[in-house]
């Protein structure tokens, strides 16, 4: 009967199921390199020298098994983002279940990266049969490959810094130009930057590779090489290492020691001074040669100051007190307070001293960024526990006379510091000053001339401190932190100009007629 075709007819002989074919297998993916040069030939166009050096180190160094981490730092427009482009859908020929996730300043350059690594996936006879089936996963700021593995995550996708990365998971975490002019023109905005890398660390799955691609734009830049001193913490608590300490390195200026084009081709002796003249020469030396520098501010250079390492010795002749530093004697100091508490995203309460030796030379000895203790931990109020430390400070540094700038906050806190140096038994006046001067303008009178003839000697100590990172990024217009420099400033204005000792007068022979000594001869006995 026709209706035996039902529910409960037997399926032909044809219909039967049968095992699923195996997948083909994939061809053997190139190296690295000539997946580059296959890439470009489709571009009608050959592959630089420098981009095979770079294609070859990043093959050589996973191919090695680099678990640390990479730095790709090369001059701007050289290709490094295609090139770690092309490096990623090498990754995905080679193993399919990869999981990369591209991390950028913004969501929108990282998602320049993922649209060009899904135009090589298409395209690239390496990758044939990588595009999946459904349209839904060929997202634009993320995709998944034809892959065995049933994972939550895509196989690519796309994060700004501001974004939520959380509950995400990565073998492969590129991070494209995560450090640019925006959110690295101040220290607070660099330390924020390094809290949300560190993020990572929880992204990242055990024994996966993270690669940093970019150029510096700040003095601490995040690339610092590890040769280099790695700064101070935004607290101010001492030097810290580099960001990137242990990752392997490839570092490609623009030009070589011998002053030679690294892509003459693209880059001429005329384009490379038309760039340096465009840009100016602390950008060039930034973006094209790799060498952090501040982006604004210089005017106030560091290293115009003298550093030492000695220690302040006290001695006593005679029953008279003599204070040394570097074997030369000391005959004034000045101590400068600037306060401030309660805000702590705010000003910090700084205090500085600078010593004059007998030749008229400054020594700026010691320069702490006060932090107040809990009160639980201080067992009692803020004031008090910085007076304290101020306290100590003078005494540590045999200081006369403590300035307190008494403007504002610090109006009632000379009271509190003479009490509390005279329960620590310390010699030392206090002194309320009230400014009335720009802060702007106190600090170039104070600095610009000493720093011009290089009179101002500052202790090594100073440089693991804010303090440096301040002179270097200081604007006249006040959008910079300056609760160091203001302080120091204090201090050195407090101090006259001086010369040193005269020396013995010039001995002279007197040309005037019967001028001189004369012995005369007597006949007086004793």
């Amino acid at each position: 009967m026709a209706g035996k075709s039902g529910r409960g007819a037997k399926a032909p002989a044809e219909a039967k199921s049968r095992p699923a074919a195996p997948p083909a297998p994939r061809p053997p993916t190139p190296g690295l390199v000539a997946f580059v040069d296959a890439w470009n030939a489709l571009q009608g166009q050959g592959t630089p020298p420098l981009h095979a050096r770079i294609a070859a180190w990043l093959e050589a160094k996973r191919e090695d098994g680099a678990r640390s981490g990479l730095v790709l730092l090369a001059f701007r427009s050289s290709g490094k983002s295609t090139l770690v482009g092309l490096f990623c859908a090498w990754l995905f020929a080679r193993d399919p279940d990869l999981r990369v996730l591209v991390l950028a300043a913004t969501h929108g350059l990282a998602r320049k990266m993922v649209r060009n690594v899904k135009r090589i996936v298409e395209r690239h006879p390496a990758c044939a049969g990588l595009k999946p089936v459904k349209t839904e996963q060929w997202a634009a700021d993320q995709f998944i490959v034809a892959r065995a593995a049933e994972l939550r995550d895509p196989s690519m996708a796309a994060k700004g810094m501001l974004g939520n990365m959380t509950g995400s998971r990565a073998d492969v975490v590129i991070c494209d130009d995560v450090e640019v002019p925006n959110n690295c023109d101040t220290a607070a905005k660099r330390e924020d930057l390094r809290e949300r890398l560190n993020e990572i660390e929880y992204v990242l799955v055990p024994g996966g590779l993270q690669i940093y691609i970019g150029t510096p734009h700040a003095h601490d830049s995040i690339y610092a090489d590890p040769g280099d001193a790695g700064g101070a913490d935004a607290e101010g608590t001492g030097a810290r290492a580099p960001f990137l300490e242990g990752f392997e390195r490839l570092a490609i200026p623009l030009l070589d020691a011998a002053g030679r084009s690294a892509w003459p081709e693209r880059f001429s002796a005329e384009r490379i001074a038309a760039i340096r003249k465009r840009t100016g020469p602390r950008k060039f030396q930034a973006q094209m040669m790799l060498e952090p520098v501040p982006e604004t501010g210089g005017r106030l250079d560091p290293d115009r100051m003298i550093p030492y390492d000695g220690a302040l010795v006290y001695s006593e002749a005679n029953r008279r007190p003599m204070l040394t530093l570097e074997g030369r004697r000391l005959v004034s100091a000045s101590c400068w307070w600037d306060p401030s508490y309660g805000k702590p995203a705010g000003d910090r309460s700084v205090i500085a001293v600078v010593f004059v030796d007998e030749g008229g030379a400054y020594w700026l000895h010691e320069v702490a960024y006060l932090r107040a203790l809990s009160p639980a931990a201080a067992q009692t109020d803020e004031a008090a526990d910085f007076c304290r430390q101020v306290a100590a400070f003078a005494g540590r540094n045999h200081v006369q006379r403590v300035s307190v700038e008494a403007n504002g906050v610090g109006a009632f806190l000379p009271g509190i510091l003479r009490r509390t140096l005279a329960e620590a038994r310390i010699a030392c006046a206090v002194a309320p000053v009230h400014a009335r001067r720009a802060k702007a303008a106190r600090i170039l009178e104070a600095f610009d001339a000493r720093l011009a003839a290089r009179s101002l000697h500052a202790h090594r100590a100073v440089w693991s401190s804010p303090f440096a990172i301040e002179m270097r990024e200081w604007r006249p217009d006040g959008h910079s932190p300056d609760d160091g420099l203001d302080a120091v400033a204090g201090c050195l204005l407090s101090e006259p100009v001086r010369f040193g000792p005269p020396g013995p007068p010039p001995a002279r022979k007197d040309w005037r007629p019967g001028a001189g000594a004369h012995a005369a001869k007597t006949e007086f006995e004793p």
